[in-house]
């Protein structure tokens, strides 16, 4: 009990003194809100977020907004972020919230993970954020907080091992501003060391973008967000743009008719 009083001072004092308390979604707390900065920071880093979460949120308010969203109008919100399926992700979360649940995010995780694009941590991540519920979940920052401070120099750490001492740790009373704090410890130690995150069994480095098919999904996306285009008119020149368009038309992106292709409505 005295280390872990120990770890949450410790904790605790690092985000009284460097803690990310202007981000706006932490400044604003709503569950609409919440949903779509844990959706947007899923493999993507904080400084890409800002500017765009609030310009989201400005075209789309809330719930209702977002699921009468068109599929270009999405797409096109959603460029230079990345992994372009999260933003219909978010608009199908919309949908089934105002369908399924009167408009009101659901509190309960395992009705989050019914949504779209939400799996159990960011299931956690989002009752934690929006409701302060004091559940217990892992996150990239987190689990290297853990790594670092409770399995110092252990290889091949699962998150198995870790999450009974997040929740050991974790102060019931605040697990919002806990969460916050871990988090931003978290990515302060990144800045200042080794990756402990290297000695987790779930570890993975991030296959390289340039040149990938998902860098081929990215330009023929935005390519199209100008309007319909035939092939030849999306000038792109690569053996993969016939399966590259296939599979966006499998996944609900765009549709195709003939030689003429076009993002879904």
């Amino acid at each position: 009990m005295d280390k872990v009083a120990e770890f949450q001072t410790r904790v605790w004092e690092f985000y009284r003194e460097r803690g990310r308390h202007d981000l706006p979604w932490r400044r604003e707390i709503t569950p609409y809100g919440v949903l779509v900065s844990e959706i947007m920071l899923q493999q993507t880093q904080v400084s890409r977020v800002l500017g765009r979460w609030e310009r989201w949120t400005a075209r789309w308010p809330d719930f209702e907004a977002l699921a009468g969203a068109s599929t270009a109008s999405v797409i096109e919100e959603w460029q230079g972020l990345g992994y372009n399926r999260r933003a219909l992700w978010l608009r199908e979360a919309a949908q089934m919230v105002v369908r399924e649940f009167g408009g009101k995010l659901p509190r309960a995780t395992a009705d989050l993970q019914r949504l779209p694009g939400v799996g159990r941590n960011t299931a956690g991540s989002v009752a934690a954020f929006a409701y302060n519920e004091p559940v217990v979940f892992i996150e990239t920052n987190i689990r290297r907080v853990m790594l670092s401070e409770w399995f110092a120099g252990a290889q091949d750490v699962t998150d198995a091992q870790l999450l009974p001492v997040i929740a050991e740790t974790l102060p019931r009373a605040r697990p919002r501003e806990w969460y916050w704090a871990l988090m931003d410890y978290g990515a302060a130690l990144a800045e200042r060391g080794p990756n402990a995150n290297r000695r987790s069994r779930h570890y993975s480095v991030q296959s390289q973008f340039e040149g990938s098919a998902r860098q081929l999904r990215g330009e023929v996306l935005r390519r199209l967000v100008a309007g319909p285009r035939t092939v030849s008119e999306l000038a792109i020149a690569d053996e993969r743009l016939t399966a590259v368009l296939a599979a966006l038309e499998r996944e609900g992106f765009l549709t195709i008719s003939g030689d003429r292709i076009q993002l879904a409505k």
